[in-house]
């Protein structure tokens, strides 16, 4: 009897540990994976790091921008008058040649035998004309005779020029200074009229010829500064307006704008691509923001303004300290515990000042200033805007932005509405990496 009960008391004692393991082990599970799905809900994402700019009124300078084509003011492409074999070439590729110069011989040994006949036979007529006159001086001349010598002599004349023109169709000339390109013809060929030799461009000033939509035709006038680039924000080459075309291309509502610009140093070529602007006058307090600040979706454009974020609940109440206790508390001790506080050793009355004192750097550190603790996080807000002109780099907000506002400049790409955010403005997108490594 008394093994059996021995048997069912240890049979329950296993089951009850039994039960209290695995009660235990689920326990702890379950308290474990709550406790892991409150911190990971309770954790806030770490701050991302931007670089913001502040929005203020600024001076803009409007323009109007299009796309030019570099002429010469002064360029042709030199060819022949006549037929001929080419006898001598006067110049090499690229010399610059002055107004006049010959750069161009053909042969011209037919023409200059002519030339010399003529001019032989004109002596004859002028003595046979000088001789009629002294005969109707002396009365023993027909004045038809007369008249007749002296048309001849004229007819002559004329045949001298006429050879000498003909003569001097034989060489080519510069019609105006500038710089010849390279050779199109070669010794001993033979030329028709027309034939193409060489091209003569003057390259201290160029042209720019552009075309500008028919809106932007009041915006422009004879006089306008023009500023030309090759590419990017830099045009560093600057001119004038030189002429307007009066009508608009009734197929493209175009109209035709041509420029000057000075070429001292010759880096710009005939033919060549460029980008213009036309200056117009400076506007006050137009709000700017950098390009990169600016991003296009297609709900439309928007920035990231940064905002302090907003303060959050009043804590609890804190409990009350162990020295606010009212004194009430210390009179309900019971009467051992009194006596036994005023039995305590005198030693510990009498501990080292030393012991007492706290090393000056840990009060240093229970100093810390309290603004680094009391630092207001920073919050994304999305902002919706609407752009307006851009210009080096620049563009212009018409509305839904604020004088004052901390807009993000770079970092925006993986940015959402609400984000905690840390400001780094050590480095600026707006400025290219080489600049700013000089600076520093």
């Amino acid at each position: 009897m008394f093994k059996r009960i021995l048997r069912i008391f240890i049979i329950v004692l296993v089951l009850a540990v039994l039960v209290v393991v695995v009660g235990g082990i689920v326990g702890f599970n379950f308290l474990r994976d709550n406790g892991i799905k409150q911190y990971f809900a309770s954790m806030k994402p770490p701050a991302a790091t931007v670089s913001t700019t502040i929005a203020k009124p600024s001076t803009w300078m409007p323009g109007v921008e299009a796309i030019g084509t570099v002429k010469a003011v002064r360029g042709v492409d030199l060819t022949v008058e006549t037929t001929g074999v080419v006898k001598d070439i006067l110049f090499h590729a690229n010399q610059k040649v002055a107004d006049g110069a010959v750069l161009l011989q053909l042969d011209d040994a037919v023409e200059r035998a002519d030339l010399e006949a003529t001019k032989a036979q004109v002596a004859v007529v002028q003595m046979a004309l000088t001789r009629a006159i002294e005969l109707q001086r002396r009365g023993v001349n027909a004045d038809a005779t007369l008249d007749t010598a002296r048309a001849t002599a004229t007819a002559t004349a004329a045949q001298v020029s006429k050879l000498q023109a003909v003569l001097d169709q034989k060489q080519l000339t510069a019609p105006f200074s500038g710089m010849v390109g390279i050779p199109k013809i070669d010794l001993g060929q033979y030329l028709a009229p027309g034939t193409a030799v060489v091209t003569l461009q003057d390259l201290d000033t160029m042209r720019v010829d552009f075309s500008v939509p028919e809106q932007q035709l009041p915006l422009l006038k004879i006089g306008q500064t023009v500023r030309l680039g090759f590419g990017g924000e830099d045009r560093p080459f600057a001119g004038a307006i030189r002429g307007i075309d009066p009508k608009i291309d009734s197929s493209s509502r175009l109209v035709n704008v041509r420029a000057e610009v000075a070429n001292p140093d010759g880096k710009l070529t005939p033919g060549q691509f460029v980008q213009v602007r036309v200056e117009l006058p400076e506007e006050q307090n137009v709000l700017t923001l950098p390009q990169t600040a600016l991003t296009t979706s297609l709900y439309g454009d928007y920035i990231f303004v940064v905002q302090p974020a907003k303060p959050a609940e009043a804590a609890p109440a804190q409990a009350a300290k162990p020295e606010e206790k009212p004194a009430a508390a210390a009179t309900d001790k019971p009467a051992d515990a009194k006596r036994a506080d005023a039995m305590k050793p005198a030693a510990d009355a009498t501990k080292p000042a030393a012991d007492a004192a706290k090393p000056a750097d840990k009060a240093a550190d229970a100093a810390k200033p309290a603004a680094e603790g009391d630092k207001p996080a920073l919050v994304l807000s999305q902002v919706f805007v609407k752009p307006g002109r851009r210009n080096q780099g620049m563009v212009e907000i018409v509305e839904g932005l604020k004088a004052g506002d901390e807009v993000v400049t770079a970092g925006q790409n993986r940015l959402f509405n609400g984000m905690s955010v840390a400001v780094d403005n050590t480095i600026d997108p707006t400025k290219s990496a080489n600049k700013q490594a000089d600076q520093q």
